[in-house]
């Protein structure tokens, strides 16, 4: 049985401040507002048999299981199940990779499927996590804060400054260019919010490089973990993904009617916890190997912004054409709602191909001590 993406929506990003633009509402309120919207869209979300709903930060306001909390306040069946999930920075593809599994096992027909994120109201970090201070393990399985981690990968693989300022350039010019352009087609307005608010359109070369470089500071507590050694820090705070409030849902379904893709192949996949940020492309290698298909093949992906380095070493190190990669923009310029991400993403891809008439699109995603997801679709004829 194969696995459908009915629809596809998320909101814009907002800035992860108390006068950010979604900072009022509360994560429940974002998930029903997309479930009205895909209502709105001519599609039937609340028959639905569950919701799979990823979030990092889960205490205060994402606390008491955010799946059923939201559930109930976007008044899905009674029936209906409700699982949230942790899955670092990918929990949002993790979900709907597994809505996808579900419906193609026969065990359900339709399930809702995605992440939310108010980093307004849950810091990074909030839940104080004993791991993140754990001494006990060994260095290399200890935790080390992703921006360090992104400073150590660009020294380790030769991502020079000059490269990382040319991808958030590339970044803030493609998401100024998506505004009012069928690239963002199934980003939905909230409270008022119709852009990306952390979006600085009028970045330019000469201000990215009058930076300073951001995240020495964060690595003074690790030291341990990092063994001693000294990091030549290079990132930014151009070159990282600012932190949002957003959030993005799929509708899979075991129906093709109406549908907008068909699931090809999904992976989750862990890495080396010490290389943190480079599960991703293992991710993005085993799901091509398992579709059978190659990065020439896809017409438009989605790769995770996840520190400049990423991107940077993507089309460094991959045959791929940059033209179809983050056409409408990426998360150096729009933030980065930690547990939505994955799902936002794959939102955006829908979007890539439709406007393209493409085929088969790639979504890859990354996040903390080596953690990777990647799903390709195949756009469907409407």
């Amino acid at each position: 049985m194969t696995a459908y993406i009915v629809d596809a929506v998320r909101t814009p990003r907002g800035k992860a401040r108390p006068e950010g633009a979604l900072a009022a509402l509360k994560p429940q309120q974002l998930v029903t507002a997309l479930i009205d919207a895909m209502e709105a869209r001519g599609h039937t979300p609340r028959e639905a048999e569950g919701l799979l709903l990823g979030s990092v930060g889960q205490v205060g306001a994402q606390g008491g299981h955010i799946a059923l909390v939201a559930k109930l306040h976007a008044k899905l069946d009674d029936s209906a199940f409700a699982i949230s999930l942790n899955n670092y920075c990918v929990s949002g593809l993790t979900a709907i990779a597994q809505a996808g599994q579900m419906v193609s096992s026969g065990s359900a027909k339709s399930v809702l499927a995605g992440g939310v994120e108010m980093m307004s109201r849950v810091a990074f970090m909030a839940d104080k996590a004993d791991y993140y201070r754990d001494n006990e393990l060994e260095p290399r399985a200890r935790f080390i804060p992703v921006a360090v981690a992104a400073d150590r990968l660009a020294e380790d693989v030769g991502i020079s400054r000059e490269e990382l300022d040319a991808v958030a350039l590339t970044s803030q010019q493609r998401t100024a260019a998506a505004e009012g352009t069928p690239l963002v087609a199934s980003r939905i307005a909230v409270n008022g919010l119709t852009k990306e608010e952390p979006a600085r359109p009028r970045t330019n070369a000469d201000f990215l490089a009058s930076l300073p470089p951001a995240f020495e500071p964060l690595a003074e507590p690790y030291a341990d973990a990092l063994e001693g050694r000294k990091i030549d820090f290079r990132h930014t705070i151009a070159h990282a993904p600012p932190m949002t409030d957003g959030a993005a849902l799929a509708l899979v379904s075991a129906s093709p009617e109406g549908a907008r893709a068909r699931i090809i192949a999904s992976v989750d996949v862990g890495g080396d916890p010490a290389a943190s940020l480079t599960a991703g492309f293992d991710a993005m290698d085993r799901v091509l190997a398992k579709a059978g298909l190659t990065l020439a093949d896809m017409d438009r992906i989605e790769f995770m912004e996840a520190f400049a380095v990423v991107i940077a070493k993507f089309l460094r190190d991959y045959e791929v054409d940059a033209d179809k990669v983050n056409v409408g923009g990426g998360h150096l310029a729009k933030g980065h709602p930690m547990g939505a991400t994955g799902a936002i993403l794959l939102s955006s891809l829908l979007d890539a191909l439709d406007e393209s008439g493409g085929r088969y699109g790639l979504v890859v995603a990354a996040g903390a001590q080596g953690v990777g997801a990647a799903m390709i679709v195949e756009r469907l004829e409407r």
